[in-house]
């Protein structure tokens, strides 16, 4: 029985520029009204991924379905005006001589004037901009052209929208204040979505499920907690979130020994006692403990408001990272007690 649940499914897709692959046996798959998000560093592929949806790109090896239809793959490819795809640019790409309300209404076409007029008040209320119609973009804010090309994209109830880099030309605290707010209005319309992204803050505030990507391909599909907590592999522990690596030894199959003691917690390592391994402690793995008989150095110091990000030196010369409340406030160069608090135990195998 076919899944009706799910909307898209991207099966071992290949995407090539001449010789040059960019997209390498894709995978995965996205329920109805879910967020999905494709993350990672420029150049490996992301975008493409997201054109060849759209059907902007071919697909030279691999299938995409979208609503239970193949419209790209084996020899065929569904033009990319039929496959009822929304798309939200970096650029907003609104048109400058139409005002809000006529840049929603613009892929209403075959709607009769009374159901434009309907649906665009409908969006203008949905993005919270109802007074705002006779607007023309250059009258607006650049947060608020963002909503509008959001409006515009979601207006026709397309079966998936795509969203590439949305958020990258706005301020920071705009950017975090309109990522809430996207998802809101996603989740409100029920829309099933993709975002591209680089920046993982983005994608954490938005999707429900991340794909880190890296070289062409996906190299974890899953939710934000299990990236940081569970990465599969040593470029999704590195690339999402912060941490460093220490070496160490494994004990048993629920310890192991590193320069700072014996962890304890749930421990992923496929291999045998006194195995060598890698373990990743994150910043919030290191407590700051004045009555604590481990020491480490203040090497550097990064204040980040409520908190501050410690870089400090072990005594064999290994770094570690810590998240210290910001009244916490040590100069550098002074020896601070600290302890391990960790629940899930990160290690790869050396």
């Amino acid at each position: 029985m076919p899944n009706t649940d799910q909307l898209l499914e991207l099966n071992h897709i290949t995407q090539r520029y001449g010789e040059t692959t960019v997209v390498q046996e894709m995978s995965l798959s996205l329920q109805r009204g879910e967020i999905g998000c494709l993350l990672g560093p420029s150049g490996c592929g992301k975008t493409s991924v997201l054109r060849g949806i759209a059907g902007f790109e071919t697909v030279q090896e691999g299938t995409i379905t979208l609503s239970g239809q193949q419209i790209a793959g084996r020899g065929q490819h569904l033009a990319a005006e039929k496959r009822r795809i929304g798309m939200v640019f970096q650029d907003y790409a609104l048109f400058p001589h139409l005002s809000a309300a006529e840049n929603i209404a613009f892929g209403l076409q075959g709607k009769s004037r009374h159901e434009k007029k309907q649906r665009v008040t409908e969006m203008l209320a949905l993005i919270d901009m109802p007074q705002c119609g006779e607007l023309y973009p250059h009258e607006l804010s650049g947060g608020q052209q963002q909503r509008i090309a959001l409006a515009r994209a979601l207006a026709p109830r397309p079966s998936l929208l795509l969203m590439d880099e949305p958020f990258s030309n706005l301020d920071v605290t705009l950017r975090e204040r309109l990522c809430l707010d996207v998802r809101d209005i996603l989740k409100q319309e029920q829309a099933t979505a993709i975002l591209v992204t680089h920046d993982q803050q983005e994608a954490f505030m938005v999707a429900d499920v991340i794909g880190v990507m890296n070289e062409g391909r996906i190299q974890q599909w899953d939710s934000a907690y299990n990236l940081y907590h569970r990465p599969k592999n040593r470029f999704v522990a590195n690339f999402v979130g912060e941490g460093v690596f220490l070496p160490g030894k494994v004990v048993d199959s629920e310890r192991v020994e590193i320069e700072l003691g014996i962890i304890d917690g749930e421990f992923d390592a496929p291999c045998c006692a006194d195995c060598g391994v890698d373990v990743l402690l994150r910043p919030d793995d290191v407590l700051h403990d004045d009555n604590s008989p481990l020491q480490a150095v203040v090497k550097a110091k990064a204040f980040r408001g409520a908190q501050i990000l410690y870089t400090l030196e072990l005594p064999t010369g290994s770094e570690i990272l810590s998240l210290v409340p910001s009244h916490h406030n040590h100069p550098i160069g002074e020896p601070i007690g600290i302890r391990l608090d960790t629940d899930h135990v990160i290690t790869f195998r050396i």
